[in-house]
């Protein structure tokens, strides 16, 4: 089996040799050295997650192939806790209305089917240093490029299709930045993804603003579930992309990185 032929169907298939072979298959692909090769219970299943450093980066191997992405509010049940932290929200004036579901449907992206090439995509993501205009540039000069919208959010849920990559639920009780051992353990893939709402990444599509909203929810007082809402795998947060696309994004700061992709050959 090919590269090309490795889906996320395909690869959550294989035994842990056939994942060690093409993990060593892909390092040399593009002269880089498999760090780690491990596997974790997901979807009722088992994940092999590969771990590929290469020019001093970690990247982890991300199959793709058709994969569904992006959220349902009409089908998800929300907690009695859920409701009454959101209708807060609402009566303080925060929220696309009354209904929850309705803003889950505002904020985002809708079910659909795409598909994806298999990507080397890195653990961690990198604070940005330049105007966002100009981050394809600065790492194409390192052979590498944004992920598109499409691609950070099936790295981000590993086809989980909850509203976090961790489940439906969130803890209320807890700040959704800082430390946090539920934010900040590996995904599926091994990605450190979607751990503090004060940050937030960049991909190419330049109307979405991944994992986080630069605190934004946190420090205007939005409510718990609204402060969680911005590390939802499938939310796009198009007003923060605005901003950081806009005038007030000229100044680039900690809330603003991307996680570099290489595309394999």
């Amino acid at each position: 089996m090919t590269l090309a032929d490795l889906t996320f169907a395909r690869w959550r298939s294989l035994d842990l040799a056939s994942a060690r072979r093409i993990a060593e298959e892909t390092a040399a692909l593009v002269d880089g050295k498999v760090a780690r090769v491990d596997s974790v219970e997901h979807l009722g299943g088992t994940l092999h997650r590969v771990r590929i450093e290469r020019g001093g980066r970690a990247f982890a191997l991300i199959p793709g192939g058709r994969v569904r992405l992006g959220f349902d509010p009409d089908s998800w049940r929300p907690t009695a806790a859920q409701l009454a932290d959101y209708a807060g929200s609402v009566s303080a004036g925060f929220g696309f209305g009354p209904d929850l579901s309705a803003h889950l449907g505002h904020e985002l992206s809708p079910v659909r089917t795409v598909a994806l090439d298999t990507v080397l995509m890195a653990v961690e993501d990198e604070d940005v240093s330049e105007v966002p205009d100009d981050i394809p540039a600065a790492l194409a000069a390192d052979g590498l490029r944004m992920p598109s919208a499409d691609e950070w959010e099936h790295a981000c849920g590993a086809g989980a299709g909850t509203l976090f990559r961790w489940g439906d639920e969130c803890p209320l009780d807890e700040p959704s930045y800082g430390n946090g051992t539920l934010r900040h353990e590996p995904n599926a893939f091994g990605l450190h993804i979607a751990y503090d709402s004060y940050g937030g990444e960049l991909s190419s599509d330049r109307g979405a603003f991944h994992g986080g909203d630069g605190g934004a929810a946190a420090c205007g007082g939005y409510g718990s579930l609204l402060e969680w809402l911005p590390l939802a795998t499938a939310c796009r947060n198009p007003g923060m992309a605005e901003f950081s696309y806009g005038p007030d994004g000229e100044d680039p700061g900690e809330e603003f990185s991307t996680r570099p992709v290489l595309t394999l050959p």
